[in-house]
């Protein structure tokens, strides 16, 4: 398996819109990518800085996400309201 935590800077005032957009998201991604086991915001203690947790089945999953039309879909609405590029680190898991 191969797991991402993904590092998002929102911009002040932001955090409502970009949860919205997180939320269409996140639900069509668990409803059309049978590879990703996992796929969840979470809050840090900055309010607004969040992170993605995302686990995939193999490396095709993972590249699936990222040609997935909801997936660039969503692009030009998280670039409104990120304060940055996403900070992406790949790992893999261990048995």
């Amino acid at each position: 398996m191969i797991a991402v935590v993904a590092t998002l800077k929102i911009q002040d005032g932001k955090n409502e819109e970009f949860e919205a957009v997180f939320k269409e998201l996140s639900q069509q991604v668990r409803s059309n990518e049978p590879g990703n086991l996992l796929y969840q915001l979470t809050r840090t203690a900055d309010p607004n800085i969040y992170k993605v947790l995302e686990l995939y089945k193999d490396a095709d999953a993972m590249a699936a996400h990222g040609q997935a039309e909801h997936f660039k879909a969503a692009g030009p609405k998280l670039g409104a309201v990120l304060a940055g590029r996403p900070e992406i680190e790949r790992l893999t898991t261990v048995d």
